[in-house]
């Protein structure tokens, strides 16, 4: 039986992979039947993601996946700016990364580059988001992962929402150089090229 903590997952990657627009209507029945499970466990994942300011509710009309305005647009990355800057800052207190991270790190490159060469778009915006969902776990900081997952899926739909031209090609370019920067244990260069980045595909 597939519990509620998996159905709120797979929407949020649903979401980040632009398979859910915003705005779209989340039927209680149809996911259920979907997932083949009760429309309770449905309404409990719904409840969830609602909490995380994912979807909202409407008493008469359902569930629906959020349209954030322009002001919760403006918050949602700066909250991501506090967050991934905070990170990668103190990361640097701690010292150089561990090999493992840098692997892991590495392993999630060579995936988007793999992406961008394919025509899926899903899967291309998914592992763009979500790189940023794994440098917080590489961090050591798997709290804040989950945290960057819930604004990287509102801020996939902003992107979505207001038609961002951010050029894939540069945000895989732009991770390259971060994760290099890592490596050379350059955690200063790190921080600045993420805000860089992020403050890039805002203003896109």
């Amino acid at each position: 039986m597939t519990t509620a903590t998996e159905i709120s997952n797979r929407i949020i990657e649903a979401v980040m992979a632009q398979k859910l627009a915003p705005g779209s209507r989340l039927g209680e029945q149809q996911l259920a039947m979907l997932f083949d499970c009760s429309r309770t466990i449905v309404r409990e994942a719904l409840t969830r993601l609602a909490t995380r300011g994912i979807v909202t509710v409407s008493a008469r009309r359902g569930w629906y996946v959020i349209e954030p305005s322009q002001d919760e647009a403006r918050e949602a990355f700066e909250a991501r700016r506090v967050i991934e800057l905070g990170l990668i800052r103190s990361a640097g207190s701690a010292g150089k990364l561990q090999k493992s991270a840098l692997r892991q790190l590495k392993t999630h490159l060579q995936r988007e580059k793999a992406a961008l060469k394919e025509s899926d778009v899903g899967n291309r915006s998914f592992l763009l988001g979500d790189f940023h969902v794994c440098l917080a776990e590489c961090l050591g900081n798997t709290l804040l992962a989950d945290t960057l997952r819930d604004y990287t899926a509102r801020t996939t739909l902003i992107a979505m929402l207001y038609q961002s031209t951010h050029d894939a090609v540069q945000s895989c370019e732009d991770h390259v150089q971060i994760v290099a920067a890592l490596e050379r244990g350059d955690h200063a260069a790190a921080e600045a090229l993420m805000a860089e980045h992020i403050g890039t595909v805002q203003s896109a």
